[in-house]
């Protein structure tokens, strides 16, 4: 057990509370440049840390909330399940031929991390015109119908399930993805849609994405456990904690300043 990856996973689950983007985004880079773990585990590790601490979350959103269209998720995951389950296939591949697969895991990190600092920018936009969109908040079940929130009318299937192919790639190649720029997806495909419910919805997704593409990264070798657990001694009490401090942070400041940061390691990610 190491305490600075203790401490590390306590300043990652705080943002990740307070900000609402994904532990992905802020935890790999983290793992990679501070402690100087190997992209591929970096990425393997967190896959499995994000599955375990959004658990809890997507219980909270089904069983108080109601939040979560098991629908859509059926959706998603028909795109993202299989294709994460073939990109793990093709880098097992790579490994058993002898060739390297860290650059391609870090040039789709780095290009991951530049989609969730623009998202983190979009977010907001897409959120008011999801807003405009709505007669009011109190839309009762009948009107949730895909013909009433889907973008793309009859298209709206097929648009949802290609979206989820799209994360299954990025997210098992660079852990990134399944928080912000699936939130963001879902914000585009489904404008009416409550926030609360696009945001349940994804966490709901993210968990069997994230957990198939952890333990096939830790059939690669790629997660290392020790880590794995000091992480989330301390993320866990962090979450919590920001979570309840998020109210009291102007969001307009903060997300701005992140996203930066986001763009900032991206683009030292794509072009290294």
């Amino acid at each position: 057990m190491n305490v600075a990856y203790t401490f590390s996973g306590f300043f990652v689950g705080l943002l990740v509370g307070v900000t609402g983007v994904g532990g992905g985004s802020l935890m790999t880079p983290l793992l990679v440049f501070l402690f100087g773990f190997k992209p591929s585990v970096a990425v393997g590790t967190d896959l499995l840390f994000a599955a375990i601490t959004k658990t809890s979350g997507v219980w909270v959103h089904h069983t108080k909330h109601g939040s979560v269209d098991w629908k859509i998720v059926a959706w998603l995951a028909s795109g993202s399940i299989p294709f994460a389950l073939m990109t793990l296939l093709v880098l097992r591949h790579f490994m058993e031929v002898g060739k390297e697969t860290s650059g391609a895991i870090t040039f789709t990190l780095g290009v991951a991390l530049l989609l969730t600092a623009a998202s983190l920018l979009v977010r907001s936009v897409l959120m008011r015109n999801a807003a405009k969109n709505k007669a009011d908040d109190t839309i009762d079940d009948a009107d949730d119908d895909l013909e009433v929130v889907g973008r793309f009318h009859h298209l709206q299937i097929p648009a949802t399930i290609f979206v989820g192919a799209v994360l299954g790639i990025l997210v098992t190649l660079s852990s990134v993805g399944a928080g912000a720029l699936g939130t963001v997806a879902l914000l585009f495909l489904y404008p009416k849609m409550k926030t609360v419910k696009i945001v349940g919805t994804d966490l709901a997704h993210a968990i069997p994405l994230t957990a198939v593409a952890g333990l096939g990264h830790l059939s690669l070798g790629n997660v290392d456990l020790v880590l794995l657990g000091s992480l989330l001694i301390g993320s866990l009490p962090g979450i919590w904690i920001g979570s309840h401090l998020s109210a009291r942070i102007p969001e307009r400041f903060l997300r701005p300043v992140l996203a930066s940061l986001l763009l900032i390691i991206g683009l030292k990610f794509v072009l290294q």
